[in-house]
């Protein structure tokens, strides 16, 4: 194996000149953050508040409030006919909806279609998440064709997920929706349309969908003026789908006022900044 000597006689005059300036800049160049300046948002951040993580990240946090714990249907209206089975609810007769109602949220649910798997299309494994009038599909997407913008994890007649992660029959599934309600002015007309983000099996799906209105099978989307808070709702198809672990955090921005300008500050003639707690 050939050896290389480094030494600077042995390298060619014009790679000794690179070098030398090389070296040059280094030892006369100042350290970046020993003049840098330092930019300040001119923001006071309220501190954000502490939540305990769930023992694991499919587990609710401290903060949230806790739908369906496989225990009974107490945080629901219209469950009567529902069952819960080994820790399990089961759709029964009718659309059932949270006695409670949301805004803006963080919704995990789990789900699971029917084992073995009857039907085709949207007569497998077919139920609903809604929040109030808006649709997030459930439906048994695994190897089973339909309309694209039905498929599991679509808003339903809107868009259809950006991949298929469903699991296999009998297999549970989970979405975990971050969901921004419409908003309408005092005359009932819409200032902020509503947005939803869905990660279906930790995959991302749908990525601040912006809605076009709510999701109807028989008509075009519209929106109709409504409270920032509704129920969520689970959709009975007539599929004995299993639902499981379902909880929802409310969100609501971190507040700030502004206290001056934006400005940059310089690192010589500062002092550090106080640190709190």
């Amino acid at each position: 194996m050939k050896k290389f000597n480094l030494r600077s006689s042995y390298l060619p005059k014009p790679t000794r000149l690179c070098l030398a300036a090389c070296t040059i800049f280094i030892t006369i160049s100042p350290a970046p953050h020993a003049t840098a300046a330092e930019y300040l948002p001119g923001i006071e951040w309220e501190e954000p508040r502490q939540v305990t993580p769930g023992k694991n990240n499919q587990d609710p946090p401290s903060d949230a409030v806790i739908l369906f714990d496989g225990v009974d249907t107490n945080a629901w209206n219209n469950a009567e006919t529902w069952s819960v089975t080994d820790g399990f609810l089961i759709v029964g007769k009718g659309m059932i909806s949270t006695k409670e109602a949301f805004g803006d949220c963080q919704l995990h649910v789990e789900w699971s279609s029917p084992l073995p798997a009857e039907g085709t299309g949207q007569g497998r494994g077919n139920s609903g998440v809604f929040f109030g009038p808006y649709e997030i599909q459930v439906l048994d997407s695994f190897e089973n064709a339909t309309y694209f913008d039905g498929q599991a994890a679509a808003i339903y007649k809107q868009t259809p997920p950006l991949v298929n992660v469903m699991r296999k029959p009998g297999e549970w599934n989970s979405y975990d929706i971050i969901w921004n309600t419409p908003r309408f002015d005092a005359e009932g007309k819409l200032t902020e349309p509503a947005t939803v983000t869905v990660l279906h099996n930790g995959v991302l799906v749908q990525n601040n969908f912006e809605l076009l209105g709510d999701t109807p099978f028989n008509r075009p989307p519209q929106y109709n003026p409504h409270p920032p808070e509704l129920p969520i709702r689970l959709q009975d198809h007539r599929n004995p789908v299993r639902f499981r672990n379902i909880w929802i955090r409310e969100i609501a921005p971190i507040q700030g006022k502004r206290t001056q300008q934006p400005t940059l500050r310089d690192k010589k003639t500062s002092a550090k900044r106080p640190k709190k707690g």
